[in-house]
């Protein structure tokens, strides 16, 4: 597929061999995400918010909690594949996902719009407008 990787280790420590795979820890998302051409994450709230204000396109691979609703929800705004179950992940759906999320322009198209969107947002105004 010719793709590079830059694995976070995370809570679950992980670490993935390979020449074109760079085994990292913490890094802020706001540093790494907008230099990378999509994102594979857990779709949590803050990580998703971090994919889409990067403007970078994401494989969700929803685990628990409300990780599955922000995975649907970055699929359907196209900002992301089609949600990868972690209890039925494969190198081979991982790949596929990848491989879609990188080669179709759309997927990144829709994380610009949200990105765009993102940045214009006056969320405290909103709230303090609600609470006023």
């Amino acid at each position: 597929m010719g793709l590079r990787a830059v694995v976070q280790a995370g809570s679950a420590d992980l670490a993935v061999g390979g020449d074109d795979v760079l085994n990292v820890g913490d890094l802020p998302h706001a540093l790494l995400f907008p230099r990378v051409a999509a994102v594979v994450h857990h779709a949590g709230a803050g990580t998703t918010a971090a994919a889409l204000r990067a403007g970078a396109p994401s494989v969700p691979v929803p685990v628990t909690a409300d990780q599955p609703f922000w995975a649907a929800r970055l699929a359907a705004t196209g900002a992301a594949t089609e949600p990868v179950a972690f209890a039925g992940l494969t190198e081979e759906r991982l790949a596929g996902a990848l491989e879609r999320v990188v080669r179709q322009r759309s997927y990144a198209r829709a994380a610009s719009v949200a990105a765009r969107h993102m940045a214009t947002e006056d969320g405290v105004g909103a709230v303090l407008k609600a609470l006023g």
